[in-house]
């Protein structure tokens, strides 16, 4: 199972639900918390959005005056199973007594609860989370970074003890910060979380150490291992909200920056820029403003929700199909006109095929779908089909386009991409040079095979 999910640790419900509301752009499959007190730790676990359950239920269930410390995930699967979606969701538990609903799990009396976002590489015959979970109960403050070289920012509750405890990979492949709140610190994935409920920002989450978050508020850095600083670049080019700022650089800037650094490689002779919603506006507005364009917006979508983050390809096509539309003031201004379409990524093919058909039907000449992220899974020059271990769903066995060809679409369409040069560049300009980033979906080395 991989996850690119969001997690937080609050002190207190509203917060926890307000903090994976925040984060709902890292999934939207299921949500979970783990409430926890002296000596207990209860969970429930649904599936759907955060709101797909509401907050004045969850109070009744849970009346606060008995818990200190709450844990929460957003889940984003990506290997999980369709049928049993509240048993692969977060909190995932050792002991308790279950209780199931028509859309919700109530596991009472646990031992011990864990969130996590990332994947585990070598946890075979099990669950990577629940091996996570596992291995810390019974081992020591090493025991993860030791065993596990994969990515993860977690949190993990033990009943016997006052705190939480929130553990970063040695990569920092997934993303994690450190917060305050009324009085009390706090963490999650993203610092949008504290920006839109009043949080602080204190730090990001340092690789290859372990916080213990404690019921008072206080909280404790240790640092385990050096770290290994192998940051994924795709929270900057797709996962990450426009406004985090994300291990000290802006998600707004950097998208900017390739948006620029595109421009700087490819200006096609077209009449306009669009873009495909919501992720890639910054870029293409930034596009548009270096190539001296027009910029118009074209689609629209019906739901916020990402297709991208589909379980299957079935459910990806769908989901694009019912929800990617052309404004009806648009259509008659693209009739005849060289359309540029400014993408985040372009992985299956599935957005791109949409979007091209639809201004073509609608009387476009000729379209540049363009990409300011490199291609993702390519073969790489040592012959590694390349695709990503740790946790976006990109698997090197994945259905790539860039493998299948470009002959699957419509007539008078061209597909540039940004290159990795190019994309190193922009990552550099704005502070984040190409030895901090893990670039293997796009052909670079694998983080941990790097000294």
């Amino acid at each position: 199972m991989r996850h690119n999910c969001g997690i937080c640790v609050c002190h207190t419900l509203h917060d926890a639900y307000d903090f994976i509301s925040s984060l709902q752009h890292r999934g939207r499959e299921a949500a979970g918390i783990a409430f926890i007190g002296k000596g207990k730790i209860d969970v429930i676990k649904w599936t759907g959005t955060v709101t797909s359950f509401d907050l004045k239920d969850l109070y009744k269930i849970f009346p606060s005056s008995s818990y200190q410390l709450y844990i929460a995930h957003v889940r984003y699967a990506t290997r999980g199973r369709k049928n049993k979606l509240l048993e692969d969701a977060h909190p995932h538990v050792i002991g308790g007594d279950t209780y199931s609903g028509h859309n919700h799990e109530i596991i009472t009396n646990c031992d011990a609860a864990i969130i996590h976002n990332g994947q585990v590489c070598d946890a075979p015959g099990k669950c990577d989370t629940k091996a996570l979970l596992e291995t810390f109960i019974h081992g020591n403050d090493s025991s993860l970074f030791d065993k596990y070289p994969g990515s993860y920012t977690m949190a993990i509750a033990d009943k016997r003890e006052n705190y939480v405890t929130v553990v970063r990979d040695r990569a920092g492949l997934r993303p994690g910060v450190l917060g305050f709140k009324d009085g009390k610190y706090v963490v999650s994935s993203e610092d949008i979380a504290l920006k839109e409920n009043g949080g602080e920002f204190v730090e990001s989450l340092a690789p290859g150490s372990i916080y213990k978050i404690y019921t008072d508020g206080d909280y404790k850095k240790t640092v385990v291992v050096k770290p290994k600083k192998q940051y994924c670049f795709f929270e900057w080019n797709y996962i990450g909200h426009q406004d985090s700022i994300i291990n000290g650089v802006s998600v707004r800037t950097i998208r900017e920056a390739l948006g620029e650094k595109l421009a700087e490689e490819v200006c096609p002779n077209a009449d306009l820029v669009t873009y495909l919603p919501r992720c890639p506006e910054i870029s293409a507005r930034s596009f548009a403003r270096k190539c001296g364009k027009p910029f118009l917006p074209v689609f629209y979508k019906v739901k916020s929700e990402r297709s991208f983050q589909g379980s299957t390809s079935k459910e990806r096509d769908i989901s694009i199909k019912n929800n990617l539309h052309i404004i009806p003031e648009a259509k008659r201004l693209i009739n005849g006109k060289d359309i540029i379409i400014v993408d985040d990524s372009i992985i299956r093919g599935t957005n791109i095929k949409r979007a091209c058909r639809l201004v073509k039907e609608h009387g476009a000449n000729k379209v540049y779908f363009m990409s300011y992220t490199p291609p993702i899974g390519v073969i790489g020059e040592d012959g590694i089909p390349r695709g990503c271990h740790f946790g976006v769903d990109m698997p090197p066995d994945d259905n790539f386009i860039v493998r299948r060809g470009y002959e699957e679409l419509e007539e008078g369409v061209e597909v540039v991409y940004l290159s990795r040069k190019g994309m190193a560049e922009a990552f550099a300009s704005v502070g984040m040079p190409e030895r901090k980033l893990c670039t293997f979906c796009i052909g670079g080395n694998h983080p941990y095979q790097i000294e």
